[in-house]
């Protein structure tokens, strides 16, 4: 029987601050400008999704 050993590497505080904190900018960016989108299909696909995070869009 053959083992095969993996290393995974492994991050730094200062690296997963800035993993977490860059996945946060995208993510609120994300939210809005849809729900600021002028589109009313991008609007109307986010609805849900917008109301369920208490984000305002009336």
């Amino acid at each position: 029987m053959n083992t095969v050993s993996v290393s995974t590497p492994t991050l730094s505080v200062s690296e997963r601050v800035k993993a977490v904190a860059a996945a946060l900018v995208i993510g609120v960016a994300l939210i809005y400008t849809t729900g600021f989108a002028a589109s009313t299909n991008v609007h109307n696909a986010a609805h849900d999704t917008r109301h369920g995070l208490a984000f305002p869009c009336h």
